[in-house]
């Protein structure tokens, strides 16, 4: 079965793309204009590779003939206007072909169109292996490499503000699924389990993995970084009730592993990987 990921060679679409290639019966078709993406993050990956932006009609049809289902995680990178306009590409040749979506992304709409065969995922804080420690979201990643380099920590606020931190496989694991079994919803699922930790806990877990104390520079938060109350109750548990997330200090000791080998031997934020 042929399945479409756009965005296929950045951080979630490439640990997408290893998780449906565990799965028998698979064929995977990367699209990506590799704007932040990066081909080494597709390194020994059985995957065709088209390079085309989901802004491109043409480029979207010609990959998506004959596909099955259509994993749109591409982020044209030209602002939300551009995001939006992406995504009614990828929606338009589904309907045009008959193609199962899944939608992951930072910004999703409310309700997805009424009649389609399609999912759509918030994502929030996802992090792991092949995530840019530079990216603004990268929080996990950019502490880890900070640590790693014997800097202090910058923390925005006090550290008590609650995130709901996913590993990358967990979420991959769960659009997986979303995939095989054609999961349609009118209203978007947020890609958490449900699990928040502050980012003083995740501090208090590096400095146990290093073995060392870890000096931290408190900020003024910024607007999206006040908030002590739990995120909202996830549905995850609920329609994915198979699935357990790794716990948060595993996949601090996997992303930490990872980071070591690929980032923070690097001289500067210039070369490292997308």
């Amino acid at each position: 079965m042929k399945i479409v990921v756009t965005g296929g060679a950045g951080f979630i679409g490439a640990n997408l793309c290893r998780e449906l290639l565990r799965r028998p019966g698979f064929e995977v078709v990367v699209l990506d204009n590799l704007s932040t993406g990066r081909l080494d993050n597709l390194s020994g990956l059985r995957v065709e590779v088209r390079i085309g932006s989901v802004l491109d009609h043409g480029a979207v049809s010609a990959a998506c003939a004959g596909a099955r289902s259509i994993v749109h995680a591409a982020d044209p990178g030209r602002g939300r206007d551009a995001d939006a306009f992406g995504m009614a590409t990828v929606l338009e040749v589904a309907r045009e072909t008959g193609a199962h979506v899944v939608i992951c992304s930072h910004t999703v709409p409310q309700q997805v169109p009424a009649g389609s065969q399609c999912c759509a995922f918030r994502l929030s804080h996802v992090f792991g292996p092949l995530q840019n420690p530079w990216h603004p979201r990268a929080v996990i990643p950019s502490l880890i490499c900070d640590a790693l380099r014997g800097r202090p920590l910058t923390v925005h606020g006090d550290g008590a503000q609650l995130s709901d931190f996913t590993f990358v496989t967990s979420a991959v694991e769960v659009l997986a699924e979303a995939v095989e079994c054609r999961m349609a919803k009118a209203t978007p699922v947020n890609l958490a389990f449900g699990t928040p930790a502050s980012i003083n806990e995740v501090v208090t877990i590096l400095s146990d993995l290093l073995g060392h104390s870890l000096d931290v520079d408190y900020l003024p938060p910024r607007g999206d970084e006040v908030s002590r109350r739990p995120p909202e109750p996830s549905e995850l548990p609920v329609l994915f009730p198979a699935i357990r997330p790794v716990p948060l200090a595993h996949g601090l000791l996997r992303t930490l592993s990872w980071l070591e080998r690929h980032v923070a031997a690097r001289p500067g934020k210039d070369e490292v990987p997308a």
